[in-house]
């Protein structure tokens, strides 16, 4: 994909998502393509948050421990992993047919668009603060929007209702599976499920 290709679809992905939702599904990619494109948004990702950090230092929110580049990374590809995994069985008992490939490719597009958020923010933040915090916000208000969509089309649920309860439900066990564990391994989450 061109990088005009991929601004392309970014933008089709705000005005039509469930457009886009087809679209990434039917390409049908075999689960070797999934695990690159799952390990190149997490590399992107954790280097746009590396940079940010460097331009505009973090407060105590994300602590040192967040700080080291492999250990975002990691905790991000777990964190995504999981929300994989979450979004995929908590719409089941609602009826639910997406598999996990096709919630996987959803995600990682989702991740890739967040590729973009964040070098918006890393260009707008050393600026102005404020802007970047109008940015995050109105990129995670539209993330929540985008992704509620998929889910209907993905899920098939019929209703944008539906699939927001799914999402409320994925995320939630999410949280708790992941804090349970993250604390069991003695390491302070962050915010990284937020961040997802």
């Amino acid at each position: 994909m061109t990088l005009a290709g991929f601004l392309r679809l970014a933008v089709n992905t705000v005005t039509a998502p469930r457009d886009v939702a087809r679209l990434l599904m039917a390409m049908n990619l075999p689960s070797q393509a999934l695990w690159l494109a799952f390990a190149l948004v997490i590399v992107l990702n954790t280097l746009m948050f590396s940079a940010s950090l460097m331009l505009v230092p973090a407060d105590d929110m994300f602590g040192p421990v967040l700080a080291n580049p492999t250990v975002f990374g990691a905790m991000l590809a777990v964190s995504v992993a999981a929300l994989i995994v979450a979004v995929t069985l908590c719409g089941r008992p609602l009826g639910g047919r997406a598999s996990y490939a096709q919630i996987a490719i959803l995600v990682i597009w989702l991740q890739a668009l967040r590729v973009l958020l964040q070098g918006a923010v890393a260009l707008v933040g050393p600026m102005s603060l404020f802007l970047s915090g109008v940015l995050i916000s109105a990129g995670s208000v539209l993330g929540i929007w985008i992704f509620v969509n998929f889910i209907d089309v993905a899920h098939e649920t019929g209703s944008l209702l539906r699939a927001g309860l799914v999402l409320l439900l994925a995320v939630v066990g999410m949280m708790l599976g992941l804090s349970l564990i993250f604390s069991l391994l003695g390491v302070s989450t962050g915010g990284i499920p937020g961040y997802v």
